[in-house]
């Protein structure tokens, strides 16, 4: 039988193809041409104006807070479910998260606990887009410009989704993206931020780049990063994006089948997408509901029968640094105590798919029986 994949990249000939030409071309650092292809294309893709390619998800979330001024006891409101990823750039730039419950039907920032969240020491929110689920985007930037606060985008697990026939990632004032080994697309590791604010993503650009005048030979004029990405992630990059229409189409295909198959199960309950909103779902997950709920059995018995899943994460409330940023956050624990993360690699087919559903429906029905 094939194997069922959880998470794993879907890399083939294409990816060869470009990663040679790289090597052939001797760029295999950060300077090359597939870099400013890469960032070009991916700006087009997305409709933003300008793209900044970077050295993962986490370094363009710190570019985004660093460029917005957000600084020493700062207030920054984030969700409580998301990954670490999010938070640990609040805390490079010396401010403070403010860690908020979420929404428990799709597991994203609640706009109700970001009201009551904000302070005067409020600078920013950074919303996070949960594993291609959409955030109630309208509401959380009206907040914002009612407060005259800055909105980032956390959309490194979302890159695809819709909201009101625009991609996620650009309504914020940066939007965020990850290309980690085991996202939609891939670069190894990587990122990028968007913009359509032409001066702050060009200066952004700059401090990538160690903050570097080269029309001064090795010149720094103020503080830079050495976030770029290099030219052979960017091919990488360049021809997994070439393949993301079909990565998509597979995704929001595994997750009808994974529906159809549980829908009947007493107790189960998919996270769900805010309303104008086409989900990208990067990662299908469920909510078990049930009295016999028990995550880490479950889990266990489908991997007896090699279907791997994995625990959503844990909220950051748990996180022993983070436990004095943090708001009440019931639905966040009750949603990590409940769910986990079905297997929904673009690597499978629509026939593994089926079986892993079978599989999981066929455990499902028998939890609480002795």
């Amino acid at each position: 039988m094939s194997k069922i994949f959880l998470d794993d990249p879907n890399l083939g000939e294409l990816e060869k193809e470009y990663l040679i030409k790289a090597v052939d071309s001797n760029f295999i650092s950060t300077i090359g041409p597939f870099v400013t292809k890469f960032e070009d294309k991916f700006a087009e893709y997305i409709g933003a104006d300008k793209a900044v390619s970077t050295q993962s998800g986490t370094a363009a979330i710190h570019m985004a807070l660093y460029q917005l001024g957000v600084a020493d006891d700062d207030e920054v409101i984030v969700p409580a479910i998301t990954f670490i990823a999010t938070i640990n750039p609040i805390l490079f730039v010396r401010a403070k998260p403010v860690i908020i419950d979420v929404d428990p039907l799709t597991w994203n920032i609640d706009p109700r606990e970001i009201k009551k969240a904000i302070s005067k020491k409020t600078k920013a929110i950074i919303l996070v887009h949960l594993y291609g689920s959409v955030c109630n985007i309208e509401e959380i930037i009206k907040l914002a410009r009612e407060n005259n606060l800055s909105v980032i985008e956390d959309a490194t697990e979302s890159l695809g989704a819709i909201y009101k026939n625009r991609q996620t990632g650009t309504f914020g004032d940066f939007g965020c993206f990850s290309f980690n080994g085991n996202k939609l697309i891939t670069t190894g590791g990587g990122g990028m931020i968007i913009s359509n604010d032409q001066r702050k993503i060009e200066h952004i650009k700059f401090l990538v780049n160690q903050a570097r005048d080269a029309s001064r030979g090795y010149y720094h004029p103020e503080l830079g990063f050495n976030y770029r990405m290099t030219n052979l992630e960017a091919a990488l990059g360049l021809a997994q994006l070439t393949r993301i229409k079909d990565f998509l189409k597979k995704k929001v295909r595994f997750r009808k089948i994974y529906q159809e198959k549980l829908k009947n199960l007493p107790g189960i309950e998919f996270q769900q997408t805010s309303d104008n909103t086409i989900g990208s779902w990067w990662l299908t997950c469920i909510k078990d509901c049930s009295e016999h709920v028990n995550i880490n059995n479950l889990m266990n018995n489908l991997k007896e029968k090699d279907v791997l899943s994995r625990r959503i994460f844990m909220p950051v409330c748990k996180m022993p640094y983070l436990k004095k940023f943090t708001k009440p956050c019931p639905n966040a624990f009750d949603i990590y105590n409940r769910s986990i993360c079905l297997p929904s690699s673009t690597l499978n087919d629509e026939k593994t798919i089926n079986r892993a559903a079978l599989i999981i429906q066929e455990i499902l029905r028998n939890r609480g029986k002795k």
